[in-house]
């Protein structure tokens, strides 16, 4: 083999072993800045997989649900709130209507007792009382009242005057006789009093 064959060759191997090294220094050199965002672009695309995904979803779906059952919860709350007061306000409506219609009842027990105490039959007497006894202490445990203020200043909140008194009845604008009584549940008046007033 002639010596400028074999430069040649050792030339050529030297040129092989020289582009060898450079390919293997290109890559261990750091990815440029392009190869870089892919790299991010392929870790991002992995770490946000469907699994993730779903579980961000279902946690969206968590709070949307309980936000709406604690709107529920305070919905109904309020509801029943405004049902008891409703029923509270019916029912002492209810019972100031029917202590308001029995008191007529009540007057009449006791005109029966008053005109009972000429009667000569004892019997008869105490009966009568005894349902007025029964008949009042039902509108004391009602709280029903009797609006009774002969002599006090006439007040037209609980009385009405339908007679006109003389002076010497009593004081300038007093009740001088209750002709009727008047009652009232707690401090809502029943019925009104009916009285006689002195005019001042």
């Amino acid at each position: 083999m002639s010596k400028e064959k074999k430069n040649h060759q050792e030339k050529n191997a030297k040129t092989a072993a020289e582009a060898a090294e450079d390919a293997l220094k290109e890559a261990l050199e750091p990815a440029s800045v392009e190869e870089e965002e892919q790299t991010e672009d392929t870790q991002q695309a992995i770490s946000e997989n469907p699994l993730e995904k779903q579980l961000e979803e279902a946690a969206a779906k968590t709070a949307e649900y309980l936000a709406m059952a604690q709107r529920v919860q305070a919905d109904f709350e309020n509801y029943r709130k405004r049902n008891e007061t409703v029923r509270a306000d019916a029912y002492a409506e209810g019972r100031k209507d029917v202590a308001a219609l029995m008191l007529p009842v009540l007057d009449n027990l006791e005109r029966a007792v008053g005109a009972a105490a000429d009667n000569s039959n004892d019997a008869l007497k105490s009966g009568v009382e005894l349902v007025l006894k029964q008949m009042t202490d039902i509108y004391l445990k009602l709280d029903v009242t009797p609006i009774d203020r002969q002599g006090e200043k006439f007040d037209p909140n609980l009385e009405n005057a339908v007679l006109q008194g003389t002076e010497d009845e009593g004081e300038p604008g007093t009740v001088c006789q209750v002709l009727q009584k008047g009652y009232k549940m707690g401090d809502r008046v029943l019925r009104h009093a009916m009285v006689k007033v002195v005019p001042e």
